[in-house]
């Protein structure tokens, strides 16, 4: 049987008298899959991780772990680890980035909802429940940059005097990154991760948790590839973060423009991270989508690189490669 006459079947172990039917709810940029389940006067999500490919216990660890601070983050009604099924309770259809897209007007209020749950998460922290995200971790995200967009998706192997250039950028990021105060880290919360629900936001794709730097989900919900505001209102939101992490008596540093040039430079880390994901997944798991959301990511690097002394070696670079950059379907 191939895997959804696998998780048709399992349905109906669990649902032997119901109807259902299954209609796709969404792919991420992992090997899951989710289903929407219909049965009679409600809805599931069924979730599909092939267990050769994806580990579901990371995802019940981090569910159980929210959900004890008061996070809005998906019930899990049944599991079968040895198939690779998890049955979840279902948060609804509208994302964030959907929401903010047709309504602007009610950005305000969903993102001061989302920086709300943001403090919850990190209130909650404490060693040793989630792996850490180390030196290790980070620089081994940094690297797909040179690997999967320089040289697979530009075409050009860097060369000496790039590489010494990246290696000496590379370590003042993590120094700064790995400075910053620890803290349990969502890792992609963003507009599509976070539904508009009730409590609000309902939270997803949050199997790979972390403890690490503070400042990481900021740059994830408001450096968003998926979505993108006007510097001066970023400017306000994270303000407004801060000040209520600073009554929450969260680690924050006291002094705000050293709060934001962590949250810049973190940003770095995370976007040239993410320039070598997406390449990596249009060209290994060809899933195309995500080259169209590149200038946006790009548009944050160059902005901060320019900004930031440090930083302009990698400006410079980054000067470099445009003109090697594929015309279609980029803008900058």
């Amino acid at each position: 049987m191939n895997r959804l006459q696998l998780l048709e079947y399992w349905l109906k172990t669990l649902y032997p008298n119901q109807p259902f039917t299954l209609s796709p709810a969404s792919a991420d940029a992992s090997f899951r899959r989710y289903f929407r389940v219909s049965l009679p006067g409600e809805t599931l999500i069924a979730m599909d991780a092939p267990p050769q490919l994806e580990d579901c216990r990371p995802f019940l660890h981090a569910a159980s772990v929210f959900a004890k601070a008061s996070i809005h983050v998906p019930n899990i009604v049944a599991q079968n680890l040895d198939q690779g099924f998890l049955l979840l309770s279902d948060l609804g259809t509208t994302t964030y980035l959907q929401a903010l897209t047709t309504k602007p007007e009610n950005a305000n209020q969903l993102y001061q909802d989302a920086i709300d749950a943001l403090i919850r998460i990190q209130s909650a922290s404490q060693k040793n429940t989630f792996h850490e995200y180390d030196r290790g971790l980070l620089s081994s995200e940094l690297e797909l940059f040179p690997d999967w967009y320089m040289t697979r998706h530009l075409h050009v192997a860097p060369n000496d005097d790039q590489k010494n250039i990246l290696k000496v950028v590379f370590n003042l990021i993590l120094d700064n990154n790995l400075a910053q105060p620890q803290v349990f880290v969502h890792r992609d919360y963003h507009s599509r991760n976070l539904m508009v629900a009730s409590p609000n936001p309902g939270i997803i794709d949050f199997q790979d948790a972390v403890l690490g730097p503070i400042t990481y989900d900021l740059v994830s919900l408001f450096k968003d590839a998926y979505i993108q505001w006007e510097e001066a209102q970023v400017l306000d939101w994270i303000i407004r973060y801060w000040e209520r992490a600073r009554r929450s008596r969260l680690p924050v540093t006291a002094d705000f423009p050293s709060f934001y040039r962590d949250f810049e430079w973190m940003g770095v880390q995370r976007h040239l991270k993410v320039l070598g994901v997406f390449s990596r997944l249009h060209y290994r798991d060809q899933k195309d989508a995500y080259l169209q959301d590149m200038p946006t990511v790009m548009q944050y690097l160059r902005k901060t690189c320019e900004r930031y002394g440090e930083l302009h070696p990698l400006a410079r670079l980054l000067d470099q490669l445009e003109d090697k950059t594929p015309a279609t379907g980029y803008t900058f």
